[in-house]
């Protein structure tokens, strides 16, 4: 399970296991709130991670976006789309990043 989590998550979700489990159900419901598939809502969440900048949420969508059923094309169709909104360098960080985590998965 924390093949992929980095070791400082990990510890802090160990020491603060209330906060986290209180973070888990608040995710599940903020995703259930609404109509869109898990499929729809992963690849969502990984734009709002491409425009934050955030390695670590980019590549744990990614992970989230393929085991719900997103093809390799549209994560890459969600990347792209930042180009013009965030820029060409967030968006190839992104990219790497997704490369990294498709390339874990071959």
């Amino acid at each position: 399970m924390h093949e992929h989590l980095p070791d400082i998550y990990v510890s802090f979700r160990d020491r603060f296991g209330a906060v986290a489990a209180q973070q888990d159900a608040l995710a599940s419901a903020v995703d259930a709130a609404g109509p869109l598939d898990a499929k729809t809502t992963r690849l969502v969440k990984l734009g709002i991670a491409v425009g934050a900048q955030a390695e670590g949420a980019v590549r744990s969508n990614v992970r989230k976006a393929l085991d719900a059923g997103a093809t390799v094309a549209e994560i890459e169709q969600v990347i792209l789309l930042g180009l013009t909104t965030r820029g060409f360098p967030a968006v190839v960080a992104a990219w790497q990043w997704m490369n990294d985590v498709v390339g874990e998965r071959r």
